[in-house]
Protein backbone atom coordinates (compact mmCIF):
# COMPACT_ATOMS: atom_id res chain seq x y z
CA UNK A 1 0.00 0.00 0.00
CA UNK A 2 1.34 3.40 -1.02
CA UNK A 3 1.03 6.24 1.49
CA UNK A 4 1.87 9.93 1.35
CA UNK A 5 2.59 12.52 4.06
CA UNK A 6 1.39 16.05 3.40
CA UNK A 7 4.56 17.90 4.29
CA UNK A 8 4.79 19.55 7.68
CA UNK A 9 1.12 18.80 8.48
CA UNK A 10 2.18 15.26 9.37
CA UNK A 11 -1.05 13.96 7.80
CA UNK A 12 -0.21 10.52 6.44
CA UNK A 13 -2.81 8.76 4.32
CA UNK A 14 -3.25 6.24 1.55
CA UNK A 15 -2.29 7.64 -1.85
CA UNK A 16 -5.97 7.74 -2.80
CA UNK A 17 -7.88 10.77 -1.58
CA UNK A 18 -11.65 11.01 -1.99
CA UNK A 19 -12.72 14.11 -3.93
CA UNK A 20 -16.24 14.88 -2.72
CA UNK A 21 -17.29 17.40 -5.36
CA UNK A 22 -19.25 14.83 -7.47
CA UNK A 23 -21.33 13.50 -4.56
CA UNK A 24 -23.40 16.70 -4.69
CA UNK A 25 -24.98 15.15 -7.81
CA UNK A 26 -26.27 11.99 -6.08
CA UNK A 27 -28.72 11.27 -3.27
CA UNK A 28 -27.81 11.36 0.42
CA UNK A 29 -28.13 7.60 0.68
CA UNK A 30 -25.88 6.94 -2.32
CA UNK A 31 -23.29 9.46 -1.10
CA UNK A 32 -23.15 8.09 2.44
CA UNK A 33 -22.81 4.55 1.08
CA UNK A 34 -19.86 5.53 -1.15
CA UNK A 35 -18.12 7.51 1.60
CA UNK A 36 -18.41 4.70 4.13
CA UNK A 37 -17.30 2.09 1.63
CA UNK A 38 -14.26 4.23 0.80
CA UNK A 39 -13.29 4.42 4.49
CA UNK A 40 -13.94 0.74 5.17
CA UNK A 41 -11.55 -0.15 2.35
CA UNK A 42 -8.65 2.12 3.31
CA UNK A 43 -9.34 5.68 2.18
CA UNK A 44 -8.96 8.18 5.03
CA UNK A 45 -8.61 11.61 3.32
CA UNK A 46 -11.82 13.34 2.19
CA UNK A 47 -11.79 16.70 0.41
CA UNK A 48 -14.89 18.90 0.06
CA UNK A 49 -15.78 22.63 0.01
CA UNK A 50 -18.45 25.15 0.95
CA UNK A 51 -19.02 25.76 -2.77
CA UNK A 52 -19.94 22.10 -3.36
CA UNK A 53 -23.62 22.64 -2.37
CA UNK A 54 -24.55 19.75 -0.01
CA UNK A 55 -21.26 17.82 -0.23
CA UNK A 56 -20.15 18.81 3.29
CA UNK A 57 -23.52 17.77 4.69
CA UNK A 58 -23.19 14.32 3.14
CA UNK A 59 -19.64 13.88 4.44
CA UNK A 60 -20.90 14.84 7.90
CA UNK A 61 -23.70 12.30 7.71
CA UNK A 62 -21.28 9.53 6.72
CA UNK A 63 -18.70 10.10 9.44
CA UNK A 64 -20.66 11.34 12.46
CA UNK A 65 -19.25 9.72 15.58
CA UNK A 66 -15.99 8.55 14.00
CA UNK A 67 -14.18 11.86 13.57
CA UNK A 68 -10.78 10.66 14.80
CA UNK A 69 -10.59 7.95 12.13
CA UNK A 70 -10.46 10.22 9.06
CA UNK A 71 -8.94 13.46 7.76
CA UNK A 72 -11.37 16.09 6.49
CA UNK A 73 -10.27 18.92 4.21
CA UNK A 74 -12.68 21.66 3.16
CA UNK A 75 -12.46 25.12 1.66
CA UNK A 76 -13.77 28.66 1.94
CA UNK A 77 -14.25 31.06 -0.93
CA UNK A 78 -14.62 33.99 1.47
CA UNK A 79 -13.04 37.28 0.49
CA UNK A 80 -13.08 38.86 3.94
CA UNK A 81 -12.83 37.86 7.59
CA UNK A 82 -16.54 38.17 8.31
CA UNK A 83 -17.46 35.72 5.55
CA UNK A 84 -14.57 33.47 6.58
CA UNK A 85 -16.11 32.95 10.02
CA UNK A 86 -19.57 32.39 8.53
CA UNK A 87 -18.19 29.74 6.17
CA UNK A 88 -16.19 28.05 8.91
CA UNK A 89 -19.13 27.79 11.30
CA UNK A 90 -21.35 26.47 8.50
CA UNK A 91 -18.74 23.88 7.56
CA UNK A 92 -18.32 22.71 11.15
CA UNK A 93 -22.09 22.33 11.47
CA UNK A 94 -22.45 20.53 8.13
CA UNK A 95 -19.55 18.19 8.86
CA UNK A 96 -20.84 17.47 12.38
CA UNK A 97 -17.42 18.17 13.89
CA UNK A 98 -15.70 20.70 16.12
CA UNK A 99 -12.51 20.87 14.03
CA UNK A 100 -11.32 20.59 10.42
CA UNK A 101 -7.98 18.95 9.68
CA UNK A 102 -7.16 21.11 6.66
CA UNK A 103 -8.91 24.39 5.90
CA UNK A 104 -8.07 25.81 2.47
CA UNK A 105 -8.60 29.15 0.75
CA UNK A 106 -10.53 28.20 -2.39
CA UNK A 107 -8.84 29.47 -5.57
CA UNK A 108 -8.27 33.09 -4.51
CA UNK A 109 -6.88 35.52 -7.10
CA UNK A 110 -4.33 36.62 -4.50
CA UNK A 111 -2.38 35.02 -1.66
CA UNK A 112 -3.92 35.88 1.74
CA UNK A 113 -1.17 36.94 4.15
CA UNK A 114 -0.97 38.15 7.75
CA UNK A 115 -1.96 41.79 8.10
CA UNK A 116 -3.40 42.25 4.62
CA UNK A 117 -6.65 44.13 3.94
CA UNK A 118 -8.74 40.96 3.52
CA UNK A 119 -8.06 39.76 7.06
CA UNK A 120 -8.43 36.19 5.81
CA UNK A 121 -5.12 34.78 6.98
CA UNK A 122 -5.39 36.44 10.37
CA UNK A 123 -8.84 34.88 10.75
CA UNK A 124 -7.39 31.48 9.85
CA UNK A 125 -4.68 31.89 12.48
CA UNK A 126 -7.31 32.76 15.08
CA UNK A 127 -9.41 29.74 14.07
CA UNK A 128 -6.32 27.58 14.42
CA UNK A 129 -5.61 29.04 17.86
CA UNK A 130 -9.18 28.18 18.85
CA UNK A 131 -8.69 24.59 17.69
CA UNK A 132 -11.33 24.86 14.97
CA UNK A 133 -8.82 24.16 12.20
CA UNK A 134 -5.54 22.30 12.43
CA UNK A 135 -3.75 23.22 9.21
CA UNK A 136 -3.99 26.05 6.66
CA UNK A 137 -3.84 25.38 2.94
CA UNK A 138 -4.61 27.05 -0.37
CA UNK A 139 -6.00 25.83 -3.70
CA UNK A 140 -5.44 27.45 -7.06
CA UNK A 141 -5.35 27.16 -10.83
CA UNK A 142 -2.89 30.01 -11.39
CA UNK A 143 0.85 29.32 -11.49
CA UNK A 144 1.74 32.82 -10.25
CA UNK A 145 -0.49 32.54 -7.18
CA UNK A 146 0.74 29.00 -6.48
CA UNK A 147 4.39 30.08 -6.59
CA UNK A 148 3.71 33.05 -4.32
CA UNK A 149 1.89 30.82 -1.84
CA UNK A 150 4.83 28.40 -1.65
CA UNK A 151 7.37 31.19 -1.34
CA UNK A 152 5.36 32.97 1.36
CA UNK A 153 5.95 30.17 3.87
CA UNK A 154 2.46 30.71 5.30
CA UNK A 155 0.83 27.57 3.88
CA UNK A 156 1.12 23.92 4.78
CA UNK A 157 -0.47 22.54 1.61
CA UNK A 158 -1.11 23.52 -1.99
CA UNK A 159 -3.93 21.98 -4.01
CA UNK A 160 -3.36 22.38 -7.75
CA UNK A 161 -4.34 20.56 -10.99
CA UNK A 162 -1.79 17.82 -11.68
CA UNK A 163 -1.98 14.80 -13.95
CA UNK A 164 0.02 13.18 -16.71
CA UNK A 165 -0.82 16.09 -19.01
CA UNK A 166 1.30 18.28 -16.74
CA UNK A 167 3.88 20.64 -18.17
CA UNK A 168 7.35 21.25 -16.81
CA UNK A 169 5.94 24.33 -15.06
CA UNK A 170 3.46 22.16 -13.16
CA UNK A 171 6.15 19.65 -12.19
CA UNK A 172 8.26 22.55 -10.93
CA UNK A 173 5.49 23.35 -8.43
CA UNK A 174 5.52 19.77 -7.12
CA UNK A 175 9.29 19.88 -6.65
CA UNK A 176 9.13 23.31 -5.04
CA UNK A 177 6.51 22.08 -2.53
CA UNK A 178 8.72 19.14 -1.64
CA UNK A 179 11.67 21.43 -0.98
CA UNK A 180 9.45 23.63 1.23
CA UNK A 181 8.07 20.59 3.13
CA UNK A 182 4.64 21.61 1.89
CA UNK A 183 1.98 19.04 1.05
CA UNK A 184 0.85 18.84 -2.58
CA UNK A 185 -2.73 17.74 -3.27
CA UNK A 186 -3.41 16.89 -6.91
CA UNK A 187 -6.86 17.93 -8.10
CA UNK A 188 -8.13 16.97 -11.56
CA UNK A 189 -5.88 13.93 -11.66
CA UNK A 190 -8.12 12.67 -14.49
CA UNK A 191 -8.22 16.12 -16.12
CA UNK A 192 -11.94 16.54 -15.58
CA UNK A 193 -12.77 13.24 -17.26
CA UNK A 194 -10.58 13.58 -20.36
CA UNK A 195 -8.16 10.98 -18.99
CA UNK A 196 -9.92 7.62 -19.17
CA UNK A 197 -7.14 5.31 -18.01
CA UNK A 198 -7.03 5.60 -14.22
CA UNK A 199 -4.19 3.07 -13.91
CA UNK A 200 -1.98 5.28 -16.07
CA UNK A 201 -3.08 8.32 -14.07
CA UNK A 202 -2.21 6.59 -10.79
CA UNK A 203 1.13 5.25 -12.04
CA UNK A 204 2.19 8.72 -13.19
CA UNK A 205 1.35 10.32 -9.84
CA UNK A 206 2.96 7.46 -7.92
CA UNK A 207 6.30 8.71 -9.23
CA UNK A 208 5.96 11.73 -6.93
CA UNK A 209 6.14 10.66 -3.30
CA UNK A 210 4.87 14.01 -1.96
CA UNK A 211 1.70 14.11 -4.09
CA UNK A 212 -1.75 13.07 -2.85
CA UNK A 213 -4.27 12.68 -5.68
CA UNK A 214 -7.93 13.25 -4.87
CA UNK A 215 -10.17 11.28 -7.21
CA UNK A 216 -13.63 12.67 -7.90
CA UNK A 217 -16.05 9.84 -7.12
CA UNK A 218 -19.72 9.70 -8.08
CA UNK A 219 -20.32 6.02 -8.93
CA UNK A 220 -19.49 2.80 -7.11
CA UNK A 221 -17.68 1.45 -10.18
CA UNK A 222 -15.34 4.44 -10.05
CA UNK A 223 -14.70 3.92 -6.35
CA UNK A 224 -14.03 0.20 -6.85
CA UNK A 225 -11.42 1.05 -9.46
CA UNK A 226 -9.46 3.23 -7.06
CA UNK A 227 -9.92 0.86 -4.13
CA UNK A 228 -8.30 -1.90 -6.18
CA UNK A 229 -5.17 0.25 -6.37
CA UNK A 230 -4.74 0.21 -2.59
CA UNK A 231 -3.63 -3.43 -2.51
CA UNK A 232 -2.13 -3.53 -6.01
CA UNK A 233 -0.90 -0.02 -6.92
CA UNK A 234 -0.32 0.40 -10.67
CA UNK A 235 3.31 0.92 -11.64
CA UNK A 236 4.63 2.54 -14.78
CA UNK A 237 4.94 -0.06 -17.52
CA UNK A 238 5.74 0.26 -21.19
CA UNK A 239 2.03 -0.14 -21.96
CA UNK A 240 0.97 2.64 -19.58
CA UNK A 241 3.78 4.86 -20.83
CA UNK A 242 2.39 4.46 -24.34
CA UNK A 243 -1.10 5.43 -23.13
CA UNK A 244 0.37 8.58 -21.60
CA UNK A 245 2.41 9.37 -24.71
CA UNK A 246 -0.68 9.04 -26.93
CA UNK A 247 -2.86 11.16 -24.66
CA UNK A 248 -0.27 13.89 -24.31
CA UNK A 249 0.04 14.03 -28.09
CA UNK A 250 -3.75 14.33 -28.46
CA UNK A 251 -4.58 16.58 -25.54
CA UNK A 252 -1.68 18.89 -24.75
CA UNK A 253 -2.14 22.51 -25.77
CA UNK A 254 -5.06 24.90 -25.55
CA UNK A 255 -7.82 22.69 -24.22
CA UNK A 256 -10.47 23.42 -21.60
CA UNK A 257 -9.75 21.66 -18.28
CA UNK A 258 -13.39 22.01 -17.19
CA UNK A 259 -12.54 23.84 -13.95
CA UNK A 260 -15.65 26.03 -14.23
CA UNK A 261 -14.10 29.29 -13.03
CA UNK A 262 -15.43 30.99 -16.17
CA UNK A 263 -18.97 30.33 -14.96
CA UNK A 264 -21.69 31.48 -14.76
CA UNK A 265 -22.12 32.66 -18.33
CA UNK A 266 -24.53 35.62 -18.78
CA UNK A 267 -25.85 33.92 -21.94
CA UNK A 268 -26.47 30.65 -20.10
CA UNK A 269 -23.79 28.66 -21.95
CA UNK A 270 -22.41 25.68 -20.01
CA UNK A 271 -18.88 26.71 -20.94
CA UNK A 272 -16.97 24.07 -18.95
CA UNK A 273 -18.70 21.33 -20.98
CA UNK A 274 -19.23 23.01 -24.34
CA UNK A 275 -15.67 24.33 -24.67
CA UNK A 276 -14.27 20.79 -24.64
CA UNK A 277 -17.05 18.93 -26.44
CA UNK A 278 -14.80 17.79 -29.30
CA UNK A 279 -12.56 15.99 -26.82
CA UNK A 280 -15.49 14.61 -24.82
CA UNK A 281 -17.00 13.09 -27.95
CA UNK A 282 -13.75 11.25 -28.65
CA UNK A 283 -13.00 10.15 -25.11
CA UNK A 284 -16.34 9.34 -23.46
CA UNK A 285 -19.67 7.75 -24.50
CA UNK A 286 -21.13 10.08 -27.13
CA UNK A 287 -24.84 9.23 -26.92
CA UNK A 288 -25.60 11.69 -24.11
CA UNK A 289 -23.62 14.47 -25.79
CA UNK A 290 -25.48 13.97 -29.09
CA UNK A 291 -28.96 13.70 -27.50
CA UNK A 292 -31.60 16.43 -28.03
CA UNK A 293 -30.57 17.85 -24.62
CA UNK A 294 -26.92 17.83 -25.66
CA UNK A 295 -27.74 19.55 -28.94
CA UNK A 296 -29.71 22.25 -27.15
CA UNK A 297 -26.78 22.80 -24.80
CA UNK A 298 -24.39 23.29 -27.72
CA UNK A 299 -26.81 25.58 -29.63
CA UNK A 300 -26.57 28.02 -26.70
CA UNK A 301 -23.11 28.91 -27.99
CA UNK A 302 -24.87 30.83 -30.79
CA UNK A 303 -26.26 33.13 -28.08
CA UNK A 304 -22.75 34.21 -27.02
CA UNK A 305 -22.70 37.92 -26.12
CA UNK A 306 -18.95 38.21 -26.78
CA UNK A 307 -18.69 40.05 -23.47
CA UNK A 308 -15.27 38.56 -22.76
CA UNK A 309 -16.06 37.61 -19.15
CA UNK A 310 -15.12 33.95 -19.64
CA UNK A 311 -11.85 34.85 -21.32
CA UNK A 312 -10.90 37.23 -18.51
CA UNK A 313 -11.73 34.69 -15.79
CA UNK A 314 -9.97 31.68 -17.36
CA UNK A 315 -7.00 30.78 -15.11
CA UNK A 316 -5.28 29.15 -18.11
CA UNK A 317 -5.49 32.21 -20.36
CA UNK A 318 -7.59 30.47 -23.01
CA UNK A 319 -9.44 32.34 -25.75
CA UNK A 320 -12.69 30.80 -24.52
CA UNK A 321 -15.09 32.37 -27.09
CA UNK A 322 -12.92 31.08 -29.95
CA UNK A 323 -12.70 27.67 -28.29
CA UNK A 324 -16.49 27.54 -27.94
CA UNK A 325 -16.99 28.40 -31.60
CA UNK A 326 -14.49 25.75 -32.72
CA UNK A 327 -16.22 23.11 -30.61
CA UNK A 328 -19.61 24.11 -32.03
CA UNK A 329 -18.30 23.75 -35.59
CA UNK A 330 -16.85 20.31 -34.80
CA UNK A 331 -20.09 19.28 -33.12
CA UNK A 332 -22.19 20.23 -36.15
CA UNK A 333 -19.91 18.18 -38.40
CA UNK A 334 -20.38 15.13 -36.17
CA UNK A 335 -24.17 15.57 -36.23
CA UNK A 336 -24.10 15.90 -40.02
CA UNK A 337 -21.99 12.77 -40.32
CA UNK A 338 -19.09 14.72 -41.82
CA UNK A 339 -16.74 13.71 -39.03
CA UNK A 340 -16.37 10.53 -36.99
CA UNK A 341 -16.70 10.64 -33.23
Amino acid sequence: MNTVTLGKTGITTNKNGFGALPIQRISEGEAVYLLKKAYENGITFFDTARWYTDSEHKVGMAFAGMRDKIFIATKTGAMNAEDFWKDLETSLKNLQTDYIDLYQFHNPAFVPKPGDESGLYDAALEAKAQGKIRHIGITNHRLTVAHEAIESGFYETLQFPFCYLATEKDIELVDKCKEADMGFIAMKALSGGLINNSAAAYAFLAQYDNVLPIWGVQRETELDEFLSYIEVPPVMTEELSEVIRHDREELLGDFCRGCGYCMPCPAGIEINTCARMSLLLRRSPSAGHLSPEGQEKMRKIEDCLHCGQCKRKCPYGLDTPALLQKNLEDYKKVLAGEREV
